[in-house]
């Protein structure tokens, strides 16, 4: 459950940040994402869930194999 909040967490300050930095270009983006097809943006939204998923899966691992590595098991 610790990693699901840390998670959501990471992702509510990513996106905070974006429309605290650069709240115009938000707009141009989201201005931009009209313009592209329904089935382009949902192509473009499986390939950024795989990514994170691959990447969340690798991160994973490695936090697992440095704690192993630190406590010997």
């Amino acid at each position: 459950m610790g990693w699901l909040i840390l998670g959501i967490g990471f992702v509510l300050f990513v996106e905070g940040l974006a429309y605290a930095l650069a709240p115009v270009r938000i707009e141009d983006l989201l201005e931009m994402l009209r313009a592209i097809p329904p089935a382009r943006r949902r192509l473009i939204g499986l390939v950024a869930m795989g990514i994170g998923l691959a990447l969340i899966w690798l991160g994973r691992g490695m936090i697992l194999d440095l704690c192993a590595r630190v406590t010997g098991f």
